[in-house]
């Protein structure tokens, strides 16, 4: 399983858990605090409701007490309103008050269904009797808890102000049935399920935007760790100024040193390999001319000494031109160029060469432009151009002609040469390595690593590959074709 896909799984169990959990005590806690809430009311309303029929209760006249007759018309009113999104439609107010005297006997009841019975033994009215908070809850139908009746009680007392001890003259409570509070806990349960949810998907997207963001920084220090390991020509990606980024500088740090020792050993093994061949030319003409000899024959190996030496000036400036490029990670100079125009100026630069050997070129391009290094590109097709004028015969054919695919341009070189040996195939863009040419000059076998070079810094590709015929029912070689293929605009 990747990384990404794990990060997200545990972050979504630890948030799925997280949010379970508040979810269920928010949901388990709205009921509570609704019930909470009410009782509060009702200790609010059954301690006014005391006070205001204390002196009815005292001369114990409640048949013909106004206050007493409102109550009751009170419970009977209706109501149409709207309260919180909640819609309130009842033909009678869901408010009980009942008012027991001293010794609990109910002596008054909004319902009027229980004057006259004892409720002394009711908690409400046992406790308040006491001194103490009276309030229950009781079920109207045992099997049902939402016929459940929430009951508060208060005291009353007696209002003199004759500097006596005031006296318990009864108990007031108030009821209100729990199910009228059922819609609003609904609602907010369903509220809190509701924005619980969308909190969850947002929180869910944000999961997967971060996991995204974090496989992708891998996926890119993954690609760049794998191109490395096939030795291809890549920058380090932007990780961001993060761990992952820490991580990215170290890689293309100990990148540079490996690569910095390895290169060194390898290019100070070839070196020395190719310089072996001219000083050893060099030190054989040089003790020869230590012997008397014909001046003919001086002159040979004095210029013999000279071309050796030209051999390894030549030599070392490809190879530190190579070694630079080598090091170069990205463009340093890019600009539009056209692409006619480029191959112009490089015939231009060989048509010495070209009329010495009277080769024919032919040049068939489309009007396109490309996004680079102009001095690298000339150089790169100037070095497939020199090698196709070196291995083509006198009066030879040259093609260059060039054919668009995805957003790049493949720009064909063709000669009329012997064509690649079979054993060469493998070994042609490797540093040092050269084939004997028709001129019988030894190349410095770093033109064509340099023109893979620049290919590769151009997000191209060179390839090498031999041109056939069909003779009498055989593929013959006619000669090589240099193909270059870069991005174009």
């Amino acid at each position: 399983m990747k990384i990404g896909l794990r990060i997200l799984l545990g972050y979504f169990l630890i948030l799925g858990l997280a949010a379970w959990f508040v979810l269920n005590v928010f949901v388990m806690e709205v009921r509570p605090g609704v019930r909470a809430t009410l009782e509060d009311t009702l200790i609010d309303t059954a301690q006014l409701l005391a006070r205001l029929v204390a002196e009815d209760v005292k001369h114990g006249d409640l048949a013909h007490t106004e206050l007493l007759k409102r109550l009751e018309n009170y419970a009977q009113r209706s109501i149409d309103v709207k309260l919180s999104g909640v819609q309130k439609t009842k033909s009678q107010l869901d408010y009980r008050i009942y008012i027991t005297d001293d010794k609990g006997i109910v002596i008054f009841d909004s319902d009027q269904k229980d004057v006259g019975k004892d409720y002394s033994r009711w908690n409400d009215v046992y406790l308040t009797l006491r001194g103490q908070y009276g309030a229950r809850s009781t079920r109207v139908d045992p099997n049902d808890d939402e016929s459940t009746v929430m009951h508060v009680a208060a005291p009353i007392m007696d209002n003199n102000n004759d500097g006596k001890p005031r006296r318990l003259l009864g108990v007031l409570t108030v009821a209100k049935p729990i199910s009228t509070i059922k819609p609003f806990v609904e609602r907010s349960q369903k509220k809190i399920l509701q924005r619980s949810f969308w909190i969850l998907m947002a929180s869910l997207l944000i999961g997967i935007g971060f996991s995204w963001w974090l496989s992708r920084s891998l996926k890119r220090l993954q690609d760049y760790a794998k191109a490395v390991s096939v030795d291809a020509k890549t920058t380090l990606p932007k990780l961001g100024n993060n761990e992952i980024g820490e991580l990215g500088l170290a890689l293309e740090s100990m990148r540079a040193k490996l690569e910095g020792k390895e290169y060194v050993e390898t290019l100070m093994h070839t070196l020395t390999h190719e310089l072996k061949s001219p000083i050893a030319a060099i030190q054989g003409s040089a003790e020869l001319l230590k012997e008397d000899m014909p001046a003919a024959d001086r002159q040979r190996f004095l210029s013999n000494i000279i071309e050796q030496n030209q051999r390894q000036k030549q030599l070392i400036d490809r190879l530190l031109q190579l070694v630079r490029l080598e090091k170069q990670q990205r463009l340093e100079q890019v600009e539009n160029i056209a692409l006619p125009q480029l191959v112009t100026t490089v015939i231009d630069d060989f048509q010495t060469s070209i009329k010495r050997k009277d080769i024919r070129v032919e040049i068939n391009l489309p009007d396109i432009h490309l996004r680079g290094d102009y001095l690298l590109l000339r150089q790169a097709l100037g070095n497939l151009l020199e090698n196709a004028i070196a291995f083509t015969s006198q009066h030879g054919l040259i093609r260059l002609h060039a054919s668009v695919e995805e957003g790049y341009v493949r720009l064909y070189l063709d000669d009329s040469g012997s064509g690649i040996p079979d054993y060469a195939e493998e070994k042609i863009f490797e540093r040092f390595y050269s084939l004997p040419r028709p001129d019988a000059a030894k190349s410095t076998g770093l033109g064509l690593p340099f023109v893979k070079e620049v290919a590769s810094l151009h997000s191209g590709s060179v390839q090498l590959v031999n041109l056939k015929k069909v003779v009498d029912g055989n593929d013959v070689v006619v000669g090589a074709s240099a193909q270059l293929r870069l991005p174009c605009i």
